[in-house]
């Protein structure tokens, strides 16, 4: 398949509201142990101190054990509000792409065409970048069925499709302008996240560079033959 437009360099977060990263953040050797209180434990607890967990120390480390560690319960009890890791690996994909949806929805508003898409753009580099463990958890592949029913997943369709028939793009070029976009969305974060981009450029500079790529690409957009 969770601000603000790219209208500033949002290079780096941890300057204004959790612009992007100038740190990468480190799995620490010792995962974190804080207790959570027990009372009330339900499903919607677990999932997001799951999220919340993999933001701290990993995607790869949020484990039944370690997430039972944190409520102070033993492993057997979460079994009464998840069914196992899978399931709560993709109750925390709906969690976060959901949060990260809310967030591209509300930079979009009101935007069409360039504004729009540079917004999305964005709001995307900024989620992913502040929140790496739960931008981890919706790179996950979900069931079909499931993905079908489920409103975060419509309505994320909803949000991306918006921005791109905006471009006049309709079935199939709508389908493949999404692989587009995600697809270099994705890779741009994965190698900023991790230090790769070491050419004295400014990160932002080249990130604003592939928004306004993209956008030429979309108007100008190799459409199916008859269409």
């Amino acid at each position: 398949m969770p601000l603000r437009p790219t209208r500033a360099d949002p290079a780096t977060p941890g300057r204004s509201e959790r612009q992007a990263l100038d740190v990468v953040p480190r799995t620490p050797s010792v995962l974190p142990e804080a207790r959570i209180p027990r009372a009330g434990l339900t499903a919607d607890r677990l999932v997001a101190a799951a999220a919340d967990l993999a933001d701290e120390a990993g995607y790869d480390n949020v484990t039944l054990s370690a997430l039972a560690r944190r409520f102070g319960v033993k492993d057997a009890s979460l079994y009464a509000h998840v069914r196992g890791l899978s399931d709560l690996r993709t109750r925390m994909a709906l969690l976060a792409g959901g949060e990260m949806t809310d967030r591209i929805a509300a930079a979009v508003a009101g935007r069409t065409g360039k504004e729009a898409l540079a917004a999305f753009a964005g709001a995307y580099r900024e989620y992913a970048l502040a929140h790496p463990g739960r931008y981890a958890a919706t790179r996950i592949r979900i069931d079909q069925d499931l993905a079908a029913a489920s409103p975060v997943m419509r309505r994320t369709a909803d949000v991306v499709h918006g921005v791109l028939r905006a471009y006049g793009l309709e079935e199939p070029d709508l389908t493949d302008a999404v692989r587009l976009l995600r697809s270099t969305f994705h890779g741009f974060c994965a190698l900023e996240s991790t230090g790769a981009f070491g050419a004295p450029r400014e990160v932002g500079t080249s990130w604003n560079k592939a928004v306004d790529a993209l956008h030429v690409a979309l108007v100008n957009w190799p459409r199916e033959q008859g269409r």
